[in-house]
């Protein structure tokens, strides 16, 4: 059997009648795309009475891109009854493939990086959005190549405690812990945490020390602790603790 490839004019070219295949306009598009890419590279089959087998499609999106001739095979060989056979056989035969999910991942990374338009490829934008995120998750699974020096990352857990390991707001609680005893620290030495809230307008209350409670307030060394002003705007001038004068 001698299969040779030659060019026709569309216009002699006849589509077979009882196709059972349909072709949207959103696909033809894509065909008519992929040629405008590619070239014309899967000739139209035909009868030798120049009607087509297998390229319906094809031959549309040619007309759609303007074309006047289309390369085509012309299969002689074939009977009455082959003929119609094929027509269904050549579409259907096709659509028991399947994919190898893993290299064609590997295969849209290689084309993006090279940033070739992905929707060429004929997926549908949803399908395509879904094998593009398998090939972030696969990108982040496998980390930065090795010697690139790139810092480790941890995907963020879903929650601030998967996150931290415990509530963030634990570590900061002063109801408990180390935040007491620093507390009491502050007592012992005359200072009150408290000290400046609901201070009538115009000034700030004394330091509350342990003379209000009948005992005499001293420092650590012994001696009395001075009166301090605890305003704010005064302790912003020269620092909480400290004596403002002439101010």
């Amino acid at each position: 059997m001698d299969l040779k490839i030659e060019s026709r004019p569309i216009a002699k070219l006849v589509p077979y009648a009882q196709n059972a295949r349909t072709h949207t306009d959103e696909q033809i598009a894509q065909i008519a795309a992929s040629i405008a890419e590619f070239g014309f590279v899967n000739p139209v089959l035909i009868a030798g009475d120049g009607v087509v087998i297998a390229g319906h499609g094809r031959l549309l999106a040619a007309q759609r891109l303007g074309m006047t001739e289309v390369p085509i095979i012309a299969l002689d060989h074939l009977t009455e009854t082959q003929r119609r056979a094929l027509v269904i056989a050549d579409n259907r035969i096709a659509e028991n493939a399947g994919w190898d999910e893993s290299l064609l991942r590997a295969e849209l990374a290689a084309l993006r990086e090279t940033d070739f338009d992905l929707e060429l490829l004929g997926f549908a934008e949803a399908e395509l959005g879904s094998l593009l995120d398998a090939i972030n998750v696969d990108a982040g699974a496998a980390g930065p190549p090795a010697g690139s020096g790139a810092p480790e990352e941890t995907a963020p857990s879903s929650t601030l405690a998967d996150r931290f390991g415990i509530p963030p707001f634990s570590v900061l609680n002063a109801r408990e812990g180390w935040w007491q005893n620093r507390k009491r620290a502050w007592i012992d030495l005359g200072i009150r945490s408290e000290l400046g809230r609901g201070a009538p307008i115009g000034g700030a209350p004394l330091p509350l020390d342990r003379a209000d409670a009948g005992q005499p307030s001293a420092a650590p060394g012994g001696s009395p602790l001075p009166a301090a002003d605890y305003s704010k705007s005064k302790a912003r001038g020269d620092g909480r603790g400290k004596s403002i004068v002439n101010d």
